[in-house]
């Protein structure tokens, strides 16, 4: 792939409200994962590593985290780029403004001409929320050969979840014949993720067009993908094996963190070949003292376990206290653990503190706990969950 060739728009405007409380303060696209990391440092890493030098950065739902984090843009920068990309250039929009992005067709309609300035061959628009290492060079020359105008990079899903995806029928030739945004009767269970290559011209047509549409809720989803099958478009599919995970819910971001454990993890970062990158961040060694007890856990910097993890994952600067239990959890970071606490099947939003004796989490139920962040839960927190959310397996702190 030529370092030019190929440009990417990073839609990053998410307001993810099927992740709050976790979403309170920040773009879902901020919300932190693995240890270490923010969910857009997937997107952000992928393009670094399939060597794509010139990335836009879509924001808008409560930008100033995500803006803090990816900074200049230097740590993904492509190695030797030179004068062939251009880097990370965050373009803004405000929410609620008259001008707020109306959905993410618009998004990338409304930066039409960050588009022209670069004229690259074709377009890469990815979403920053996805959990998964993909290099983007073999998805476009499958595009290239086969002559598409547009591809759509696609992967099975459980039947049970296919109502949350957009689903492809294809033929032989991975052509797709028929889309359906969140279906309720899904025709196949092969989801699209999001993912998607354009001729550039192309692209610009078609949003164009779209931007004219009355009608049209002006996003690819919805709009842009059906209208392209209808017109004759020939839209073809590319077929991911590997890891990938839509972030999109408590359960799946629970789920996802739970797959980076084990001894033969279903999630594998930082591979040396392909390295997950992420904004530099300065903490100290963790610890973990010599009567604790740390079992299949991972863990990030600045850490202080007193107690007992097994099967958890902890942020940066989190604080384990002596006997207290961590068990099938995610402690995002600065949490502060009192002693003799029991934290089990649980979300812990950053900057919380669990005083001594306190419980979260109940033994016997399948849910899943989140205490949201900045939130104090003390010794008498009560027995039964105060907000229990119908058809789901989440409990609200």
């Amino acid at each position: 792939m030529k370092k030019q060739e190929c440009v990417a728009m990073l839609l990053a405007g998410g307001e993810g409200s099927r992740l709050r409380p976790l979403t309170r303060y920040m773009a879902k696209p901020a919300v932190h994962f693995g240890a270490k990391y923010r969910m857009i440092d997937f997107a952000l890493s992928n393009c670094r590593n399939s060597g794509i030098g010139t990335i836009g950065v879509l924001t808008q739902y409560k930008p100033a985290v995500l803006h803090a984090h990816i900074g200049s843009g230097d740590v993904w920068q492509v190695e030797g780029a030179g004068s062939g990309g251009s880097g990370i250039s965050v373009l803004e929009r405000q929410a609620g403004a008259p001008n707020a992005y109306k959905g993410t067709a618009d998004a990338v309609y409304q930066n039409l001409a960050y588009l022209q300035e670069h004229n690259p061959s074709y377009v890469l628009i990815l979403s920053g929320d996805h959990i998964y290492n993909m290099d983007y060079r073999t998805m476009l020359e499958h595009h290239q050969a086969t002559g598409a105008d547009a591809t759509i990079s696609v992967i099975p899903v459980k039947w049970e979840e296919t109502s949350r995806f957009g689903i492809v029928s294809v033929d032989e030739q991975h052509r797709i014949t028929a889309f359906a945004e969140k279906p309720f009767k899904p025709a196949s269970n092969l989801a699209s993720m999001g993912i998607y290559i354009f001729n550039w011209e192309f692209l610009k047509s078609c949003l164009e067009q779209d931007a004219d549409h009355p009608a049209s809720s002006h996003d690819f989803g919805h709009d842009i993908i059906p209208g392209l099958l209808a017109a004759g478009a020939h839209v073809s599919a590319y077929p991911f094996e590997g890891y990938w995970k839509d972030v999109g819910t408590i359960e799946s971001l629970w789920e996802s963190h739970m797959d980076l454990l084990g001894y033969n993890p279903r999630l594998q970062m930082n591979q040396e070949a392909w390295p997950v990158l992420t904004a530099k961040r300065n903490f100290p060694r963790s610890q973990v003292a010599l009567d604790a007890r740390v079992n299949n856990a991972e863990i990030g910097d600045g850490v202080s376990v007193y107690g007992n993890v097994s099967h958890s994952v902890l942020f940066d600067g989190v604080k384990v206290g002596k006997h207290s239990r961590v068990l099938n959890s995610v402690i995002m970071p600065g949490v502060q653990i009192g002693e003799h606490a029991l934290i089990l099947n649980a979300i812990i939003g950053e900057g919380s503190i669990i005083k001594d004796g306190a419980i979260v989490g109940k033994p016997g139920n399948p849910g899943i706990t989140v205490v949201g962040e900045k939130s104090v839960i003390g010794r008498h927190y009560p027995a039964s969950i105060p907000a229990t959310l119908t058809g789901t397996r989440l409990n609200f702190v």
